[in-house]
């Protein structure tokens, strides 16, 4: 019954985006930080430039490369809005499993960034696109009054209709996240948009998300917890987000939650012993929920945490197959 009513995540992210016009939206460790107006903007002007100078009409599965960030949240949302489905590659893996990962899925386009290709050169069989250098292809003042008219003049169901979101629904493709390939060779995931919705509504149920909300995303886009929590539950919600693209640098952790007054955070018990060690409680205080993943956590180390810093991590469970 849910299903029947219930609106796919790009179309729930175009109204977010909207109703957080002025408010800030999504951040990251390099400083940038953008409002609903902006994200927006961002996402449809992108979706513009891809589709008129790098995909195929016909071109569904889309690569991406790129860490959590606030430019690989745009790419994924512009992608999404754009009725497409992105891929976000498992970096982690050599290149030879990326690569039967690109074939398995029938990409042709892999989306990355010069800095990201700089720290990790992956040689790959299809066309690499640097987002960095898509943008300086506008002729921007066009596209820019376009996206801008869009994201902040008119309404998100009209949107919807001109740039063919309506046309999307529930049981479309998504994603398709891989295993890690711990058994053989990686797998690839179909999830649907009724898939990540309706994990996004069942947390939301639980957690009964609020404008004051901010989660800190350190896990990839390729994990499907990094996917479905700190990538799309935030669009699709009245809160912020925020994301650093090392799990193991502790102190910048530290930082963004005092900075961005962090309520939620996804981690694994491997990494909450780096925060034991290096963040203070003073840093961790505005934290109410950290949930682990991944692997077992262990007790000892949850009443660590809890005698540092007030909260008693709750041990969540992931499982690919079911987004």
């Amino acid at each position: 019954f849910r299903k029947t009513y219930q609106m796919i995540a790009p179309r729930l992210f175009l109204r977010k985006c909207k109703s957080q016009r002025f408010q800030q939206k999504v951040a990251d460790s390099t400083g940038v930080e953008l409002t609903g107006g902006k994200l927006l903007t961002g996402a449809l002007l992108m979706r513009r430039l891809l589709n008129k100078y790098v995909l195929k009409q016909d071109e569904k599965m889309v690569g991406v490369l790129l860490p959590p960030s606030v430019g690989g949240c745009a790419v994924n949302a512009s992608l999404a809005i754009s009725g497409r489905v992105p891929i976000n590659l498992n970096y982690t893996l050599s290149d030879s499993d990326i690569n039967y990962c690109i074939r398995e899925a029938g990409i042709k386009t892999v989306l990355t960034s010069s800095k990201f290709l700089e720290k990790k050169p992956i040689e790959m069989d299809a066309n690499v696109v640097l987002v960095d250098e898509i943008k300086l292809k506008a002729p921007d003042a066009l596209f820019n009054g376009d996206a801008l008219f869009m994201a902040y003049i008119l309404p998100a169901w009209l949107i919807e209709r001109i740039i063919g979101l309506t046309k999307v629904s529930s049981d479309d493709l998504s994603t398709v996240i891989f295993t890690s390939g711990s058994t053989g060779r990686p797998k690839g995931v179909m999830l649907t948009h009724h898939n990540i919705i309706s994990n996004i509504n069942s947390a939301d149920d639980l957690l009964q998300l609020a404008r004051r909300d901010c989660i800190l995303g350190i896990l990839p886009f390729f994990h499907s917890f990094g996917y479905t929590i700190a990538l799309w539950m935030p669009f699709a919600r009245n809160m912020r987000s925020c994301f650093h693209f090392n799990p193991t640098d502790a102190r910048t952790v530290g930082k963004m939650i005092e900075k961005y007054k962090v309520t939620l955070f996804t981690s694994t018990p491997t990494f909450l012993r780096h925060y034991l060690k290096r963040c203070t409680p003073e840093q961790f205080q505005s934290l109410e929920i950290v949930i682990t993943g991944a692997e077992k956590l262990p007790q000892s180390l949850a009443r660590e945490f809890e005698e540092k810093f007030g909260i008693f991590p709750t041990e969540g469970y992931g499982t690919t197959e079911l987004s």
